[in-house]
């Protein structure tokens, strides 16, 4: 893995992050999971690019759940309403996602 990927994983235990976005190729998605099992941290894997790349959200069990009651899995399908609990979830300037709803 990254050393970003671990540093995420680090903010995360320590609470400095609710939910984490990573975004990689398909070719990690075993290692991740073990990694996940291993340090009981709930994950949701969404397959992108016909499968050769992966969007991995990572954290906070309530965050996953709100994740799953979006209407689509194609983050660029999100209504504007979804986006922006995503973006406060992910731990996004709230001012700017403020901006992005209002626009």
């Amino acid at each position: 893995m990254t050393e970003i990927f671990n540093q995420l994983i680090y903010e995360y235990q320590k609470g400095m992050r609710d939910l984490v976005l990573y975004t990689c190729g398909s070719e990690y998605m075993q290692a991740l999971e073990s990694l996940f099992k291993k340090h009981k941290i709930s994950y949701k894997i969404r397959t992108l690019d016909c499968g050769k790349k992966m969007n991995v959200f990572f954290g906070n069990p309530d965050c996953l759940e709100i994740l799953e009651g979006f209407s689509s899995e194609d983050l660029s399908e999100l209504t504007k309403e979804e986006d922006f609990i995503l973006g406060i979830m992910l731990g996004y300037s709230r001012k700017e996602q403020y901006r992005r709803y209002l626009s």
